[in-house]
């Protein structure tokens, strides 16, 4: 039986894992801005933003496939048939898509505005990461979570310092794009071993390939719809205003992201867990888990939305540069906004995925996509990067609003508004504190975010935002997740 225990020690591993790439991004960030320019930044984040899009559609939805089947399958033959007909599919499509980004990566360069060579290096970089993120699903789906964390940590400290390494010996930014295709192809080798003597190898009849297509290619269709709203609107800047407006607008975005932090390792535990208790019809516990752990994420998710956005010009300037800062904090509160409401919808997206509506999640997100797409086209060369960070709230919050609606009409959970007020409320009053402080350096920005997290910890307490119950209940999620550490 999957406990409440070994689930906070899972969401603890995840979080620590999505910690380590928040400090790889805000590392790059400041390493890139300031050495390289806010040009070349930008041509980093295309490149990024290309990989966010053509990695999903090279899975045709099979990484959501082997995520559902794998999570409670125990037959060793099915398990076999699914990982290597979906590695095989995989394969192919990415090689293919490498060799048209190889044969046209003059124009395509054209279109960035940038040099060939990066596209070409995109290709390769294509083909391994596609399959290194089908080896760590596969890890994350059969439960093996602290395989899982130690592999992920091993490409993300290898590949960051192969990164800044390239960086300061000033082999500039194709040499850390190189450098970062080294470490992919690396962990890649690493995977394959892992896997071949975890499961053995087979050669696939491909007997089960239409059943995850079946199910996985809607969600293919999500995740470009998903990058549409997260990611199009760089292409949009970077065609109307220019490469430079694209360098202002991404680090600002970047910031806003972070409070991913708080999304990724909740859901992406419930993503493994859930499905285990409703295939067994137990749905009271599904309702349990996200009761629960929606409740602690906008404990810690509210006053950081409400924390960034106060202090969004000093966290540019510290992590960027003043040119920067002062073209983009503004961008800062909606994007931090927008994944505020992602991040509830993400709870509810959960009920969608375990009844297998992924058409239905799949139209929701093209709907988000077409208004994103739209408005970005209209409104960006006429206001700018703000437009498109408003444009981005807008397209979230159509996401939020749908996805819920369905949801709860295949299974309500409960949703403690009281205690959600009173986290408003809350960390109202701590920004207040901190607009009055007005920080500025890095020491004054770390020691007013400190105060701020103790003001706003006080007065949760006081409002019993949370009571007696919470507390025994983390109590005992915590002390034995340490116990079995």
């Amino acid at each position: 039986m999957y406990s409440y225990f070994k689930f906070a020690k899972h969401t603890f591993l995840i979080g620590t894992l999505h910690a380590l790439g928040i400090i790889q991004s805000l590392v790059f960030l400041p390493i890139i801005t300031k050495i390289l320019g806010a040009g070349d930044y930008g041509i980093w984040v295309q490149i990024k933003a290309t990989m966010g899009l053509l990695i999903p559609l090279g899975f045709f939805g099979l990484q959501d496939s082997l995520v559902r089947f794998l999570s409670g399958e125990k037959n060793n033959e099915k398990i076999q048939e699914g990982v290597y007909s979906s590695l095989a599919f995989t394969s192919g499509a990415t090689l293919i898509m490498a060799l048209i980004l190889t044969v046209f990566s003059g124009p395509i360069a054209v279109f960035f505005q940038f040099a060939p060579i990066f596209i070409k290096l995109l290709g390769l970089i294509l083909i391994f990461e596609s399959l290194n993120s089908a080896f760590l699903t596969i890890i994350q789906a059969r439960r093996e979570i602290e395989k899982y964390f130690w592999f992920s940590i091993l490409k993300t400290l290898g590949e960051t310092g192969l990164i800044i390494g390239a960086i300061v010996l000033g082999y500039g930014l194709s040499g850390a794009i190189f450098f970062l295709l080294l470490g992919r192809i690396a962990i890649f080798l690493i995977l394959f071993i892992y896997i071949i003597k975890k499961i053995g190898i087979k050669v696939p009849d491909f007997s089960l390939l239409a059943d995850y297509l079946r199910f996985g290619m809607p969600t293919m269709t999500n995740n470009f719809s998903y990058w549409v709203v997260a990611s199009a609107d760089r292409y949009i800047i970077g065609l109307f205003l220019g490469i430079l407006f694209v360098g202002y607008y991404a680090p600002a975005y970047s910031i806003g992201m972070l409070l991913v932090f708080f999304i990724i390792p909740i859901t992406s535990i419930l993503t493994v867990v859930l499905p285990k208790f409703f295939d067994e019809n137990n749905f009271d516990e599904v309702r349990k888990y996200l009761s629960y752990s929606l409740k602690y994420f906008l404990l810690i998710m509210t006053p950081a939305v409400f924390g960034m956005s106060i202090l969004s010009r000093q966290l540019l300037e510290i992590l960027s540069t003043k040119e920067i800062a002062a073209n983009s904090y503004f961008v800062v509160p909606f994007i931090a906004a927008a994944m505020f409401v992602y991040g509830i919808a993400c709870f509810f997206n959960q009920i969608l995925f375990l009844v297998k509506k992924t058409k239905l999640i799949a139209v929701i997100w093209g709907v988000a996509a077409f208004i994103n797409l739209g408005l970005n086209a209209i409104f960006i060369p006429i206001f700018g990067i703000l437009a498109a960070a408003i444009i981005t709230l807008i397209s979230y919050f159509c996401v939020f609003l749908l996805i819920w609606y369905f949801a709860f009409k295949e299974l309500k959970f409960r949703i403690d508004w009281n205690f959600m007020a009173k986290s408003m409320v809350a960390s109202a009053i701590m920004v207040l504190f901190v607009w009055w402080l007005n920080p500025w350096g890095i020491f004054n920005v770390i020691l007013s975010i400190i105060c701020a997290v103790v003001i706003y910890g006080i007065l949760i307490f006081l409002f019993r935002g949370v009571g007696k119950k919470e507390v025994i209940f983390l109590k005992e999620l915590i002390k034995p997740s340490i116990l079995n550490t």
